[in-house]
């Protein structure tokens, strides 16, 4: 007789689909069953079903190792938290090309780490961080950690040797990075430890790669791997131990799709498998650090840079008080200065392209997208105007769209191309190199990049936050920061608290060895308590300020909050449907401490085509939000061609 199985497919889909095979399949078991006429592969979810139709059979039952059940209890959990379909849940962790059988040209190397290989002399704290975290390995513990060290002060090597007593164990070590171009000095440094690179998950690995990283995962051959956000989804056989470095870098919260934090997803995770997880930073994120004062993370502390290393002097520099250019006369004359002494220099500017907005000096045109409500931005490398939000690009025209008057067009404001260009005027014989994610989009070019640099090939460094963190290069010590207000009107929850944790990030890359560092912060508010608080490197005094100001308006981490975009080609039908949800919002007793903002436009208003307006949804920490938006969201039946999405916990207000 067949038996009845329960088979979750990765599409949008919130529920499995019954089939039937000749006997009992183990939950987490791959196969491949008909769907609309097509074969899909599929996870087997439950082994019984009261389903009392007919069923279709199983096409093939893989042979490959099932999904351990703690894999299928954090899918589920991350489909509860987040409010998305569990197929969608499920895609992130299965896709077709994983399992295929397909013949492999190019084997990946899955090398055996050598336990021992190199001494590594920990300082007293870096020692008794690593022993607390070692301990709750040996004991299959769940235990978040936060390592909380300066920039220089090891926190890599005090969690490498945490990943050493993780693989004694036989166990299975995940660590994420918020990007790419944080791993090639990373996995420079642990193949050192080793004897042998990790196994890499990002985007850039080809579908053959990622089919042979995804399989030696499951099947327990993938001892320790290295990886962006979405290795969050590898379904390890037996994780030990888990860390997320940078943990604050706001590159971990996915904004499309399935929209979620893979930090605090990677908490939930360790929580599942019961092993300690350690989310390491100098500039820990606001919600980490409550959740440290109020006991529930145990906190590891380093406080001084690795080796003796000095922190490096941080001045700021009154723009108010200087002729125009973006370059004042106190950070040129200390530039030549560093110059003369055989050193290096990093600008830093977190803005791409050459001028962030184009007008007609004649009639006031403006450059805009034609596909969002944003400026056109003047990249003079690739002479065009390029959106930052869609990606179309067009020819930087000659003379005005509107008025027809030739060289009428000015840039307004500098971007990193900009400053170069006055770099090269003020030092025309330094060695000078813009470095964005515009040129640097591989990791072999990031590797070239780093080794011009640590071979002193460049002498000027111009570059966006791909430059802040990380990187340790010695002959860096002047950082000047070109527009150290930048991130100050961004107007929304958390744009203190990025901006000191970038220009803080960015202050660490100066001095990093014997030689002393100077950071030099160029800005029309040097009384800000923000500047103050760099300058006098008193980040606990920031993050109390900072964390006192949340409390008093029940903002997070002291409350909850959940966004809601609606979106669509149609102005018109996106406006209604927020519209009824204001309307449709639950009232009543229980819903007195609930505020509901909006709905009104998105700030960004108008992008890659589509219309977008918001809602905003304020409650106690303590409130269950996510039965709220069940409860709430079906009332209004969305038109077709209208998307709701539904951030919980949002970092992005735009």
């Amino acid at each position: 007789m067949s038996s009845l199985i329960q088979v979750l497919l990765p599409l949008a889909v919130d529920r499995p689909f019954t089939y039937s095979w000749d006997k009992p399949l183990p939950p987490g078991q791959l196969v491949i069953v008909p769907f609309r006429n097509k074969p899909v592969v599929g996870v087997v979810w439950r082994t019984s079903s009261d389903y009392s139709g007919k069923a279709k059979a199983i096409e093939e039952v893989l042979d490959l190792p099932p999904l351990p059940l703690a894999h299928l209890d954090f899918l589920q959990r991350v489909a509860n938290y987040t409010l998305s379909p569990l197929g969608n849940i499920l895609r992130l962790s299965l896709n077709p090309d994983f399992v295929a059988d397909k013949a492999t040209r190019k084997k990946i190397q899955i090398g055996t780490p050598m336990l021992g290989r190199e001494h590594v002399q920990l300082s007293a704290d870096q020692n008794e961080a690593a022993t607390q975290i070692i301990n709750c390995i040996n004991t299959q513990e769940f235990q978040p950690f936060l390592l909380d060290g300066v920039t220089g002060s090891g926190k890599t090597e005090v969690y490498l040797a945490a990943v050493e007593a993780a693989l004694a164990h036989q166990k299975q070590t995940l660590v994420l990075l918020p990007e790419i171009a944080l791993t090639s000095q990373w996995l420079n440094r642990f193949e050192r430890r080793f004897g042998c690179a990790p196994l890499q998950w990002h985007s850039g690995l080809t579908p053959s790669q990622r089919r042979q990283v995804w399989q030696a995962t499951l099947k327990g051959e993938a001892k320790v791997v290295v990886g962006a956000r979405s290795g969050l989804f590898l379904p390890f056989q037996d994780l030990g131990l888990m860390i997320v470095d940078e943990e604050h870098d706001g590159s971990f919260k996915q904004e499309e799709q399935v929209i979620y934090n893979a930090r605090d997803m990677a908490v939930l995770r360790a929580h599942i498998e019961h092993c300690p997880i350690v989310l390491a930073s100098a500039t820990p994120s606001l919600e980490t650090v409550q959740n440290a004062v109020a006991g529930r993370y145990k906190t590891l502390e380093l406080r001084t840079r690795h080796g003796g290393a000095s922190l490096p002097t941080i001045k700021t520099i009154d723009m108010r008080q200087q002729s125009k250019g973006w370059l004042s006369a106190p950070l040129i004359q200390m530039m030549q200065s560093t110059l003369s002494k055989g050193e290096q220099v990093m600008l830093f500017l977190n803005r791409r392209g050459y001028a962030p907005l184009t007008l007609c000096k004649g009639c006031g045109y403006r450059f805009m997208c034609h596909n969002c409500s944003a400026s056109l931005v003047e990249h003079r490398s690739s002479n065009r105007l390029h959106c930052h939000h869609c990606g179309i690009s067009q020819n930087i025209p000659t003379e005005c769209p509107d008025c027809k008057q030739p060289d009428t067009l000015i840039p307004c404001g500098p971007g990193v191309e900009r400053v170069h260009e006055r770099v090269q005027k003020f030092f025309p014989g330094a060695r000078t190199k813009i470095i964005t994610s515009d040129e640097i989009t591989t990791e072999s070019k990031l590797k070239e990049l780093i080794e011009q640099i640590t071979n002193h090939e460049i002498d000027i460094l111009i570059g966006t936050q791909i430059l802040a963190k990380g990187h340790h290069f010695p002959l860096i010590t002047l950082v000047g920061v070109i527009d150290a207000d930048l991130g100050l009107s961004g107007g929304d929850l958390r744009c203190g608290e990025r901006t000191y944790q970038l220009l803080h990030q960015v202050a660490g890359r100066a001095g990093r060895e014997e030689r002393p560092g100077v950071v030099l912060l160029q800005t029309f508010q040097p009384e800000h308590p923000l500047m103050q608080a760099i300058v006098n490197q008193e980040r606990d005094k920031f993050v109390e300020l900072e964390l006192q100001e949340r409390e008093s308006q029940s903002m997070p981490p002291f409350g909850r909050l959940a966004a809601l975009t609606v979106s669509g080609t149609s102005n018109e039908l996106v406006s209604k449907t927020a519209r009824d949800l204001g309307l449709a919002f639950p009232q009543g007793e229980s819903m007195k401490d609930v505020r509901l903002y909006g709905p009104v436009p998105a700030p960004l208003s108008f992008v890659r085509g589509r219309h977008r307006w918001r809602l905003l949804v304020k409650c106690d920490k303590s409130f269950p939000i996510q039965s709220l938006l069940t409860h709430w969201l079906p009332k209004v039946k969305a038109p077709s061609t209208v998307q709701i999405s539904v951030d919980v916990d949002p970092y992005n207000f735009m």
